[in-house]
C-alpha cells in the first residue's frame, strides 16, 4: 500500500494493483449445478463468500456432453432442471479436454483437478472420496444450504 498525503495532512491508502494475482479455478460437476434448483442456492454468491478470493468456474466439456444428453432424453422435469444447469454453465468457462480422453466425466473431472491442482464443487459422494484420496480440495453443498470445503486450497 502507498500512502499519500492530502491537504489538512489526512492520509489516504491506495492498494496497488496486484497484477500477478491468478483467479482460483474451481471444477464444477454436473450436480452442482443442479443445486440452485434442489437447494436454492445460488452457488457462484455462495462461492464467492467460501472461498473469499477471486475464482473462475470451470466447466469441463465431457460434463457439459452430460448435461446436454440428460437434456434431450431425460424425463420432462429433468430436462427442464438440464437445460436451466446448462444456462448457469454459460457463466462457467468451457475446458475442452484431451481428443484422445475417453473416460467418464467423473474420469475427466479427477484427471484435470489432480493436473491443476484446483479443487472441484461436487455433492457426488463417490466422486468426493476419490479427489480426497488424492488430496484435492472438495466444496459441497453441507445441511442443504450453504457450501463447506474439505481440504485446504
Amino acid at each position: 500500500m502507498e500512502a499519500h498525503r492530502i491537504r489538512n495532512d489526512k492520509v489516504t491508502c491506495q492498494q496497488k494493483p496486484d497484477l500477478q494475482r491468478k483467479r482460483q479455478k474451481i471444477i464444477l460437476d454436473s450436480n452442482a449445478l443442479f443445486a440452485p434448483l434442489q437447494f436454492r442456492i445460488d452457488i457462484f454468491e455462495a462461492l464467492e463468500t467460501l472461498l473469499n478470493m477471486n475464482f473462475e468456474p470451470v466447466l469441463l466439456l465431457p460434463i457439459r456432453q452430460e448435461l446436454e444428453k440428460i437434456a434431450e432424453k431425460g424425463s420432462p422435469k429433468i430436462r427442464k432442471n438440464a437445460s436451466y444447469a446448462l444456462k448457469l454453465a454459460e457463466k462457467c468457462k468451457l475446458v475442452e479436454m484431451n481428443k484422445k480422453f475417453a473416460g467418464s466425466p467423473d474420469d475427466a473431472i479427477v484427471q484435470m483437478a489432480q493436473e491443476w491442482n484446483c479443487p472441484v464443487f461436487t455433492n457426488d459422494k463417490e466422486l468426493r472420496k476419490r479427489l480426497r484420496d488424492i488430496n484435492v480440495p472438495v466444496i459441497y453443498v453441507r445441511q442443504k444450504s450453504r457450501l463447506e470445503i474439505d481440504g485446504r486450497i
